[in-house]
């Protein structure tokens, strides 16, 4: 394939993936939008008004980039598992297999409808969030840096849930019984310096805790664990998971039967 038509191919899988959660915006992007804005009125502004706040923040301030973060890894895994699901489901998906598109291809153009939904949907709970505080920003850098990053991981996290899916129930399992509880104990209501010793021990096991951690330190300067050990974490996985993905893509494992 020629550079041109390595650019359409992708661009054609983009174009797809992003048309289709635009158009039905009511059940990709809303509920996110909706979902946070509970959390900040109950936790940010009636729970948060009796719990002091941390360091020069208030309780707001310090859970609004926690649950920005829940919003764009929960969207960027959704978007691309349930999409290359049914791509498989529908037998759709041979027909990217038979063709001279480069396995690579394939992957980022689906990775990347997941990584535009998350980060439009971060960027959506972001502005949410002005109406109940002000926030500014400590280090630009770093803040687009995890966003983006965070983003990138789920999606790719996403497309290998996708492929190793064998129904619908196999979609659904990893969000509900791993990314939920990851990231609820990942820091985003609470910092882990408040919690007991052996706690504190178990957190660090916790990917998410370093992916909140890092764009908390975007927003306002302060984390519970290294901000370049964060990083490293964020770009490792995401490497080790674009070659797993194409791999798979080469091999055919979970895609042919």
């Amino acid at each position: 394939m020629t550079l041109r038509e390595m650019w359409v191919a992708y661009m054609t899988i983009v174009r797809k993936e992003s048309v289709r959660f635009l158009r039905i915006w009511p059940q990709t992007l809303l509920p996110s939008v909706v979902t946070t804005t509970l959390y900040y009125v109950v936790f940010g502004t009636f729970i948060g008004s009796q719990i002091k706040g941390f360091g020069d923040f208030s309780y707001i301030q310090f859970i609004v980039p926690g649950l920005v973060m829940m919003a764009v890894i929960t969207n960027s895994f959704a978007n691309v598992a349930s999409s290359f699901f049914g791509s498989k489901f529908q037998k759709s998906i041979e027909e990217l297999l038979v063709s001279p598109i480069k396995p690579f291809l394939v992957v980022a153009g689906y990775v990347t409808g997941g990584v535009f939904r998350g980060l439009l949907t971060g960027v959506l709970v972001l502005g949410v969030s002005l109406f109940f505080t002000h926030l500014t920003i400590h280090n630009w850098f770093l803040t687009v840096a995890f966003i983006f990053l965070t983003s990138l991981l789920f999606a790719l996290a996403g497309l290998l849930n996708g492929i190793y899916a064998k129904d619908f129930d196999g979609v659904s399992i990893i969000p509900t019984f791993v990314l939920t509880p990851l990231t609820y104990l990942g820091g985003v209501f609470y910092s882990i310096s408040a919690l007991p010793p052996i706690w504190q021990t178990v957190s660090v096991w916790n990917p998410i805790l370093y992916m909140v951690n890092g764009f908390r330190y975007g927003f306002l300067g302060v984390s519970d664990v290294s901000v370049p050990f964060s990083l490293f974490i964020l770009i490792g996985l995401s490497a080790v998971l674009i070659f797993a993905n194409i791999y798979l893509f080469k091999t055919g494992r979970g895609l042919r039967t």
